[in-house]
């Protein structure tokens, strides 16, 4: 009895994890200070991703946990042209972050 009680715990945390994954991070609960130092640990960690290189686990971590607020206001018209944006969605979900149909980051209107 007690390990089916354990299973049960450990499938309902399974559960949770992989739900939790699926939400985009909350918006609008960021302060201007916090937005900025999000945005330069986002660029950092994934700096490499622009010259071609896949991202690493740490780009892939701040990827699933920036507030996107903070990141979409510096995609203007100038830097999306330089974005390859199918293989951008292809990285960001492979970091395992979702972003919903048709989602509006800057200049980029993601499919």
């Amino acid at each position: 009895m007690k390990r089916a009680g354990i299973v049960g715990l450990m499938m309902f945390l399974l559960f949770l994890i992989a739900v939790w994954d699926a939400v985009p991070v909350a918006m609008g609960d960021t302060t201007p200070s916090q937005c900025k130092d999000e945005k330069k640990l986002f660029v950092d960690a994934c700096k490499a991703v622009v010259t071609g290189s896949n991202p690493s686990a740490y780009c892939c971590q701040r990827v699933r946990v920036t507030h996107l607020e903070c990141v979409c206001p510096y995609i203007t018209p100038k830097v999306a042209n330089l974005i390859n944006v199918p293989r951008l969605v292809k990285q960001i979900q492979g970091c395992g972050r979702r972003l919903p149909h048709n989602f509006k980051c800057g200049s980029i209107t993601f499919p």
